[in-house]
């Protein structure tokens, strides 16, 4: 089986700048929900009228939304400078294959979990370490193997590279 090589960094500057992406229309979004929120035209006129009220709920959770982002960012950010060892850590690059010789290509990352990406015309998807498989996956090492349950199936899978 030949190794697919993925360059780290480069696969950390491109999950970045999705999430940066997004973050964008995340604040052009909070941006539009506050002006709807106090535009004058949402002041209540009756206890009854809520339109303004949710405008504002709507706002609020926009900005945590926003300040979720940034967050998620400044995580992987961080992750420039973690050097990962011989077993699964946040910020690992792992290789996982399983009975029938199929490969997929995971990367434990602090949020963001579900983030797919192609580096190296290779498909890697994001989990977080509080996600079953990630769980499952701290703590080991190459060549080990892992039985993992997900929606009522046993896989097995071999850790077959770490980076």
């Amino acid at each position: 089986m030949n190794k697919t090589v993925i360059n780290k960094s480069r696969l950390l500057e491109q999950i970045i700048n999705q999430l940066e992406g997004s973050l964008k229309l995340t604040i052009d979004a909070a941006d539009q929900a506050h002006k709807t929120a106090t535009h004058s035209e949402n002041i209540a006129e009756n206890r009854h009228d809520t339109l303004g009220l949710e405008a504002a709920y709507l706002a609020q959770g926009q900005s945590q939304r926003v300040a979720e982002g940034e967050a998620g960012i400044e995580s992987f950010k961080a992750l420039r400078d973690i050097k990962t060892g011989e077993s699964i850590i946040i910020g690992t690059l792992v290789t996982l294959t399983d009975e029938e010789g199929d490969r997929q290509f995971l990367f434990i990352g602090p949020a963001s979990g579900g983030l797919e990406l192609v580096v190296d015309q290779t498909e890697i998807i994001v989990i977080t370490a509080s996600a079953p498989l990630g769980q499952a996956l701290l703590g080991h090492i190459a060549g080990e193997e892992i039985t993992f349950t997900a929606a009522g199936k046993t896989n097995i899978f071999e850790i077959t590279a770490i980076d």
